[in-house]
C-alpha cells in the first residue's frame, strides 16, 4: 500500500479543527505556528509548501497538537519564546514572557536615555532575563543586574543572554534581599513581580494555572504582597532620584502608587500596553 502523502495545508487544517473541537483559545494560530516552527518556515509560507511530510515530521506534529489540545501552551511546546528581538529558553520555574511586558522595556529605555551613562538597572525577579536582556541588548551602554530567586531561572536567564549577545550580571536574591553590593549604586529599578489574588488562581486559564510557575503569579491575598516588599526592602540600593518601573495587573495601578507614595516614593505616572491598558507605574526615590 502507497504511503499517504501529507502537504503542509493539510495537515494544518486538521490540526485546527481538531483544535477548535476541544476549545482551546486561537486554534488557527496555534495549529500554525507549532508547524511552521517544526518545518523552519514562516506562518504565511504554509500554504505554498509544497514539499509533504515526512512520517517523522507527521508523527512530531500529531505529538505537538496532542499537547496543545491538553492546553499546554504553544511556548512551553516548543521550549521557547519570543521577545522584542530576543529567542528565550523557558524553564518550568520561568513565567513565559507576553507581549504585554515588552511596553515595560520602552517605559525603562525611556529614563535610561535621560541618565548618564553607564546608567545601572536592576531588575528584581527576572524570570527568563526577558526584560534585563533587552534594555542590555537594547541599551549597551547600561550596566544591567538582575535577580532571581530560582537557580534554574538564572540558569536559563544566563543561557538566554549569552544567546542574545547581551551582557548582564545576574545574582540570586529573594527580591531585593542579599543585594548589599548594589547598594546606592541603582540608577533604574524595574520588576515584573507576582501579582494575581490568591483566591483568583484558580479561576485563571489552563495555559497559565496548570503551566506558570504558581510561586511567579502569586500576589497574595490582595496581589500587592511584593509591590509592598519592593518599597521597603529596594531603597537601601537606589540612588537618589532613582526611578521605579513596575508592572501592575488591571486595576492595581492606584493602589501601587499609593503604597509607593506610603513609603516614600514620588509616585510619576501610569503607562499603557499596546492592547491599551494600564501595565506599568512609575514612580522615583529621591533618598
Amino acid at each position: 500500500m502507497r504511503a499517504r502523502i501529507v502537504h503542509a495545508r493539510d495537515v494544518v487544517s486538521e490540526a485546527a479543527s481538531r483544535l477548535r473541537g476541544a476549545e482551546v483559545p486561537e486554534p488557527q494560530a496555534s495549529a500554525e505556528v507549532l508547524l511552521s516552527e517544526l518545518l523552519d518556515i514562516r506562518r504565511g509560507e504554509i500554504p505554498f509548501y509544497s514539499e509533504p511530510l515526512t512520517q517523522e515530521q507527521s508523527d512530531e506534529y500529531a505529538a505537538m497538537i496532542s499537547r496543545r489540545e491538553a492546553r499546554e501552551p504553544v511556548q512551553r511546546i516548543l521550549g521557547r519564546a519570543y521577545f522584542r528581538n530576543l529567542t528565550l529558553r523557558l524553564a518550568p520555574q520561568t513565567l513565559i514572557p507576553r507581549p504585554d511586558t515588552e511596553s515595560i522595556v520602552d517605559v525603562v529605555l525611556e529614563r535610561v536615555e535621560k541618565r548618564p551613562k553607564p546608567c545601572r538597572v536592576l531588575d528584581l525577579g527576572t524570570g527568563t532575563g526577558a526584560i534585563a536582556i533587552s534594555i542590555a541588548q537594547e541599551s549597551p551602554a547600561c550596566d544591567v543586574h538582575a535577580s532571581d530567586i530560582s537557580a534554574s531561572a538564572l540558569d536559563a536567564a544566563e543561557q538566554n543572554a549569552e544567546a542574545n549577545g547581551a551582557t548582564v550580571a545576574f545574582h540570586r536574591s529573594d527580591l531585593a534581599v542579599g543585594l548589599d553590593e548594589l547598594a546606592g549604586g541603582v540608577h533604574v529599578l524595574v520588576s515584573n513581580p507576582p501579582y494575581i489574588e490568591r483566591e483568583t488562581l484558580a479561576g485563571l486559564s489552563p495555559e497559565v494555572r496548570d503551566w506558570d510557575p504558581p510561586v511567579a503569579l502569586d500576589g497574595g491575598a490582595d496581589g500587592l504582597d511584593f509591590y509592598r516588599r519592593i518599597f521597603d526592602e529596594a531603597r537601601p540600593l537606589l540612588k537618589p532620584n532613582a526611578d521605579i518601573v513596575l508592572e501592575v495587573g488591571d486595576g492595581q495601578a492606584e493602589d501601587v502608587l499609593r503604597l509607593g507614595g506610603a513609603a516614600g516614593f514620588t509616585p510619576l505616572e501610569t503607562h499603557r500596553d499596546l492592547a491599551e491598558s494600564v501595565r506599568c507605574v512609575t514612580l522615583r526615590w529621591h533618598g
